[in-house]
């Protein structure tokens, strides 16, 4: 039999607010502000929309960090799903967060993080072929499959910090620790030197974009702006995953999520701010660079280097906080019969779920050389803020459910708040499977294609079950 609890809690609130940080700012915000502009067109509302974005994510924080306090286990948002809705919308959740969520964000931050080390040290990007691995003839038109040196730098990222969290969850905390404090460092620094000593205009702020520019309408716009943001700020459910090894959960959990959430949106005004002050709004809308344009009009075409490197550090921190925090929900599932029964083990030496971090390192690694994470991810992203409605309507239903259970932590504003995140969160839904049809289809689709596999573990759980407890009367003559 498996014990119940083989986790260590090692990680303190310092190490939870910098895994929720570090987990969260990654690329987004560096790659958002085009798609953001076009949508909002004008930049009040350009900056407006992450504090709407920021707001929005606290409602939903608060809803989390009772069901947290309560439920201080590895995997969170499964766990909460469970509790309240059964296995089979908690597999599912599960499943999304295997095949799509945090298997593409590994292999999308991997790939980032090749890309814009190959653009510091050249000998490392993308355009070395290492290896033909095949070619195809579509329409008469030779294509080939190559393994890059970029490739390499990808897989070798994964490979290094599924490694580091194998040998236990504080190495793997320092880890993402240290990429953390160098990111911040190096955004701070961008947006001090930025605004105190770069060239822009504070004009900026209040010129309004030329009539040629077509912007959609106000609601609609902001809807869709928020896709966008809602993307930038995702990593923030991270914590929950790692539950179980958080010292002083019914305390630590709640203060992570609010004051974690608070520093990013922080620092994402910041950064946007920046942007604004180096570009008027129609520069922004018709660079696919933003962060490196600015760079350029502030400083020097150099500057864009080194902005490259700290776009390589943000990602290379945002894959250490989510190789942690994925893995543990892997491990919930496993425990609970309905996901590889390997992936429950944990070293009885580091302590860590061994085999969930190398199947989930295996996985990010294919995404990453197949190319095929970023439409993956997109496709996903309505079913992820999807999920966050299902799990803050299940505040609700544990509060009938269990109503005299403990609640360390009871959610602000409780039932107002997480109501209004309802709410909202149901229109932005409705508002993006109206603009993003295919998108929430295939999203959709996605997560669909996990029943079977969830009616395989079921039945392999029900017949284990009928090994170790057989009916009293089977073996016995009649």
């Amino acid at each position: 039999m498996l014990q119940e609890t083989k986790l260590v809690r090692r990680l303190s609130l310092l190490d939870s607010i910098l895994l929720l940080a570090g987990g969260i700012i990654g690329s987004g915000i560096f790659l958002t502000a085009q798609d953001v502009a076009l949508n909002t067109g004008s930049p009040l509302r350009f900056l407006s929309v992450w504090i709407i974005g920021l707001i929005i994510t606290l409602l939903a924080c608060f809803a989390f960090a009772e069901m947290g306090a309560m439920f201080p286990q590895a995997g969170g948002q499964y766990v909460y799903m469970r509790e309240a809705y059964g296995d089979f919308v908690a597999f599912l959740y599960g499943w999304m967060i295997f095949t799509v969520s945090c298997g593409g964000t590994i292999a999308a931050l991997a790939a980032g993080f090749s890309l814009y080390i190959g653009a510091v040290f050249p000998a490392l990007s993308a355009q070395h072929v290492v290896l033909t691995l095949a070619r195809f003839n579509v329409h008469g038109h030779e294509t080939a499959l190559n393994l890059t040196r970029g490739h390499l730098v990808a897989i070798a990222a994964i490979a290094v910090q599924t490694v580091v969290n194998i040998f236990g969850v504080r190495r793997g905390a320092v880890l993402q620790n240290i990429t953390a404090w160098a990111k911040f460092a190096a955004i701070g620094a961008f947006v001090v030197l930025g605004l105190v000593l770069g060239r822009g205009s504070w004009s900026h702020y209040t010129a309004p974009l030329p009539a040629s520019v077509a912007t959609p309408s106000l609601l609609s716009g902001i809807g869709v702006a928020l896709i966008a943001v809602f993307w930038a700020y995702d990593g923030w459910v991270y914590i929950t995953w790692v539950a179980g090894e958080v010292k002083d959960p019914q305390r630590n959990l709640p203060r992570a999520l609010v004051l974690g959430l608070l520093l990013v949106g922080g620092i994402y005004l910041a950064i946007n701010a920046v942007y604004l002050y180096a570009l008027p709004l129609a520069a922004i809308i018709s660079s696919t660079t933003v962060a490196q344009t600015a760079a350029v009009a502030m400083f020097s075409p150099g500057a864009a280097r080194l902005l490259g490197l700290t776009i390589a550090i943000s990602c290379f921190g945002a894959m250490a906080s989510c190789i942690l925090s994925g893995a543990r929900v892997y491990y919930a599932m496993a425990e609970d019969g309905v996901f590889f029964q390997s992936l429950a083990r944990v070293h009885p030496r580091w302590r860590t779920p061994v085999w969930s971090l190398v199947l989930q390192g295996i996985w990010s690694a294919a995404l990453a050389l197949s190319g095929s994470y970023d439409q993956l991810f997109t496709y996903v992203m309505f079913m992820m803020v999807l999920s966050y409605v299902l799990t803050v309507v299940a505040l609700f239903v544990l509060r009938r459910k269990m109503p005299d259970a403990e609640r360390p932590y009871q959610c602000t504003g409780y039932p107002w708040l997480p109501a209004l995140y309802v709410l909202l969160g149901g229109v932005w839904a409705i508002n993006a499977l109206w603009e993003k049809k295919l998108e929430a289809l295939v999203g959709i689709g996605i997560v669909l294609l996990g029943v079977p596999f969830y009616l395989y573990w079921r039945g392999a759980r029900a017949r284990q079950k009928l090994v170790v407890n057989p009916s009293p009367t089977m073996g016995q003559a009649p």
